[in-house]
């Protein structure tokens, strides 16, 4: 089959771009690199070696441009709509291009899928959507009221999403993501999202920051967690998991205090001076929901969703990745 993948040179993305060559699909991969990076797309190549390498295709073009969005589409089978911008922060710094990207891009992607006659649209949505909504877990027909540009257009998609099942019949299914993390996740610039860029701080020997008092919780889920509710969401036969979100996460509630402790205790394995450093706290951001965990009763018994990698597990192999990548 011939599997779209935006947002190809992110690190989720990559993974999933990695996974499907790997399984013997056909990938074509749109990035703009506005977030994500042109070494990840050699990676994969790399980890997948030539013979599966010769199944991707990369097209360098922006999901706001609908002639790109055209061109990846074309022969598709499966759209995985992974790109965006990302970041609470950056969307109360520049709401204006977080709209661009993640509705008005978004919206030339089910354009594109549609007139493609793609078999299926599976989309990245996010935990953000609930917002206020002071439930936990976080169940998915309850939510509250967005708390940031980036929340609001994430919402904003999954309507858009059902109404193009609705009056064009392309097939869609919404994925809320958890605080994702794992290998080639940026650890670097202003909006860099807290697991490596804490892994990327302590390898270097610098101190970590919490904005708050570290009391602020997520469910923080592994991207090969992601990798396969994706291929479950655009695999699933049963007719009634379309026109759904879904969460995606473990079912984790982990602080951020405690979050430091493991990734500290991962990064002092290899650099044991780094057990000495403590953790500097700031004033809390705005926009930051305070706690966020994931109901995923609804993705495993629709999709049979079964998370592989617990945030323990994950973690393992996410501070492996990096130690070897940023170590000494």
């Amino acid at each position: 089959m011939r599997w779209v993948v935006t947002g190809a040179g992110g690190f989720i993305g990559s993974a999933l771009c990695e996974e499907l060559l790997k399984l013997g699909q056909e990938v074509i991969g749109l990035d703009n690199f506005a977030t994500g990076h042109p070494h990840n797309i050699e990676l994969v190549r790399q980890v997948v070696g030539s013979e599966a390498a010769a199944r991707y295709t990369f097209i360098e073009g922006d999901i706001c441009n609908l002639e790109d969005c055209v061109k990846a589409c074309q022969g598709a089978d499966y759209v995985l709509q992974q790109a965006a911008l990302g970041s609470v922060p950056r969307s109360l710094d520049n709401p204006l291009a977080t709209h661009r990207s993640n509705v008005d891009g978004f919206l030339n992607m089910l354009v594109a899928a549609r007139d493609a006659s793609a078999k299926r649209f599976v989309y990245a949505s996010s935990s953000s959507v609930y917002g206020d909504h002071p439930a936990l877990p976080k169940v998915e027909a309850h939510i509250g009221r967005q708390l940031s540009p980036y929340a609001v257009g994430k919402r904003v998609d999954e309507l858009y999403a059902g109404v193009f099942q609705d009056s064009y019949g392309l097939e869609v299914i919404g994925l809320r993501y958890f605080n994702v993390f794992g290998r080639r996740q940026d650890p670097n610039g202003a909006y860099a999202a807290v697991i490596p860029r804490w892994l990327g701080r302590l390898i270097a020997g610098e101190p970590c920051k919490i904005f708050g008092d570290g009391s602020n919780s997520r469910d923080f889920c592994y991207v090969d967690n992601v990798v396969q509710a994706n291929l479950l969401a655009a695999t699933e036969t049963e007719a009634s998991a379309t026109n759904q979100v879904y969460n995606v996460g473990c079912n984790g509630n982990t602080d951020l205090n405690e979050l430091y402790r493991v990734i500290r205790e991962a990064v002092a394995q290899r650099y044991p001076k780094v057990a000495a450093l403590d953790v500097q706290y700031a004033e809390p951001r705005a926009g930051d929901v305070a706690h966020s965990q994931a109901d995923i009763g609804k993705i495993q018994r629709h999709l049979g969703y079964a998370f592989s990698h617990d945030i323990q597990a994950g973690m393992r192999e996410t501070a492996a990745w990096y130690l070897d990548s940023l170590g000494a």
